[in-house]
């Protein structure tokens, strides 16, 4: 397994339609998890009509991503690592990630 990762951060909040320069792409290096923690690899990511709403820092029902913070969204992946006694490694996994 590579020490790095890549993710999808949220450089500047769209006007209009997002544009590619929204968007950057970073690659960073993979934490371990922490205590009761599970790391996950992304293996299906769902790009929602939610996630337009979420680039904005307007008043909605879901949470703002931040500014050069990583792009949430629904996700299947597999546990690589845990420190969760409820799931293995090898495990399938969904949710928001």
């Amino acid at each position: 397994m590579t020490d790095t990762m890549q993710r999808i951060v949220l450089a500047a909040r769209p006007v209009g339609e997002p544009k590619p320069s929204d968007f950057s792409l970073e690659t960073c290096p993979i934490p371990s998890p922490g205590e009761g923690e599970i790391l996950v690899r992304i293996i299906w990511l769902s790009l929602d009509p939610y996630m337009r709403g979420r680039m904005s820092d307007a008043k909605s029902y879901a949470q703002p991503v931040e500014i050069g913070t990583t792009m949430e969204g629904g996700a299947v992946g597999e546990v690589i690592a845990s420190n969760n006694p409820g799931f293995s490694v090898g495990d399938f996994v969904n949710g928001p990630f």
